[in-house]
């Protein structure tokens, strides 16, 4: 979807062709939505973003501003998070159009599939994530994700 269908076309519009694809592939939740749209469909009201990364990554590599937090595992470990779709629930209810962001768009991913097994109905994953993917240098942040893009965010 390129930037100027993003600007023409309503929330409804972008959400339901995530839909489609997601359908058309198979994925296992409502669909992945890219950095752009996450935040036409946040920063308009339409979504809830809810960053499902650990607090100290939140803390110490950023986060997006007015996004709320459900840690899908904690620790250096990453030790999954058991309630996590409970956690989700009482922060949005089931019933929101959410919106999941972790580091590279794979924990997202996962935390979209346990939330649609748990009833939520509208929980999209951002692809990209906040950092992207690792690069041939062994970084993130250097071919996509929110902040290559040049998305709101800020840093503690």
């Amino acid at each position: 979807m390129s930037t100027e269908t993003i600007e023409t076309t309503t929330a409804a519009e972008q959400l339901g062709a995530a839909r489609a694809v997601a359908l058309a592939t198979g994925t296992p939740y409502a669909g992945g939505v890219t950095p752009a749209v996450a935040w036409t469909l946040f920063s308009a009201g339409d979504a809830v973003l809810v960053d499902v990364r650990t607090t100290e990554e939140r803390k110490f590599v950023g986060y997006v501003p007015g996004t709320a937090h459900v840690a899908w595992a904690t620790g250096t470990s990453q030790t999954r998070n058991p309630r996590f779709a409970r956690e989700l629930e009482a922060k949005v209810g089931k019933d929101a159009t959410v919106l999941l962001l972790c580091r590279s768009g794979k924990r997202s991913a996962l935390a979209a599939e346990v939330a649609t097994k748990a009833g939520f109905t509208r929980v999209f994953n951002v692809l990209e994530g906040f950092e992207g993917e690792i690069d041939e240098a062994r970084h993130r942040g250097n071919t996509d994700g929110w902040r290559l893009r040049g998305l709101p965010w800020v840093q503690d």
